[in-house]
C-alpha cells in the first residue's frame, strides 16, 4: 500500500473476492486456500497457519483440517500417474520387460474397480508394483468414500489442489471437475476454487515486498 496503493487496492480486490462474496461458505474458502497452501507442491508455511486458524474460525473441525492435509501429501501420487506409463513404454521400446511381482490380495483396489470408483491412469503403477499400489490407495480412499467431508467438498477440494499454479495437473484437474458436476456442484463453486487458487498468488508479494523492505 505504501510503494503502490492503486495496485494494492485492486489486488486487494480481486483475490478478496471468495471472502466477500456468497458462492461458497467461509469454511470452504478456508480449506481450499489451506489446500493450496499446504500441498506438498507448495508447502507455504506462513498461509498454511493463515489458513489453518482461518479455517477453525469458520468452523472447520480438527478431522476436516486433518483430511486437508492428508490430501496435500496425496497429491504426491502425480509422480506415479505421470512417469509409470513413461517408464513401461520406454522398457518396452528398449526391450525390456517388468519383473513379475505376485500381488497378493488387493481387496481395496478391487473394490473401488466393482464400484466404478478406480482411476485409468493408476493402472500402469498397478502392474509395476501392485502392493504398494494397494497401500496406497488403502491411505486415500478415505478421502472419496469416508465421512469427514461429503463427495461434492471432496472434489472442489481436489481441483484446488490438481489446479493450483504449482501443480496444474490436467488430467485430475479434468476429471475432478467432471466428479464435482456429477455430485451437484455448480459451475460457479468450482470457479470460486480456480478464483482462491489465483488469489493465494499473493504469496508472491507477501515473501517479496518484506525481503525488499530490508534492503
Amino acid at each position: 500500500r505504501e510503494w503502490d496503493p492503486g495496485w494494492a487496492e485492486q489486488g486487494l480486490t480481486m483475490a478478496a473476492n471468495p471472502w466477500t462474496g456468497s458462492i461458497l461458505p467461509r469454511k470452504t474458502v478456508e480449506l481450499v486456500a489451506l489446500a493450496w497452501c499446504s500441498a506438498c507442491t507448495n508447502l507455504n508455511a506462513d498461509g498454511t497457519r493463515r489458513h489453518i486458524r482461518g479455517a477453525l474460525d469458520a468452523g472447520a473441525t480438527r478431522d476436516e483440517i486433518l483430511m486437508v492435509l492428508k490430501m496435500a501429501s496425496l497429491l504426491s501420487i502425480h509422480t506415479c500417474s505421470l512417469a509409470a506409463p513413461i517408464l513401461l513404454e520406454e522398457a518396452k521400446a528398449a526391450g525390456l520387460q517388468p519383473t513379475s511381482k505376485h500381488a497378493g490380495p488387493t481387496p481395496v483396489c478391487d473394490a473401488m474397480k466393482a464400484a466404478g470408483q478406480w482411476n485409468a491412469a493408476w493402472e500402469p503403477f498397478f502392474a509395476l508394483d501392485p502392493a504398494w499400489t494397494e497401500a496406497f490407495i488403502a491411505a486415500g480412499a478415505p478421502v472419496y468414500i469416508g465421512n469427514v467431508f461429503e463427495p461434492k467438498l471432496a472434489e472442489l477440494l481436489s481441483i484446488a489442489f490438481d489446479a493450483s499454479i504449482t501443480h496444474m495437473y490436467g488430467p485430475g484437474t479434468r476429471r475432478h471437475i467432471a466428479s464435482a458436476l456429477k455430485h451437484g456442484a455448480t459451475m460457479e463453486e468450482i470457479m470460486e476454487v480456480l478464483k482462491v487458487c489465483v488469489a493465494c498468488g499473493v504469496q508472491a508479494c507477501n515473501l517479496g515486498v518484506s525481503i525488499l523492505s530490508e534492503m
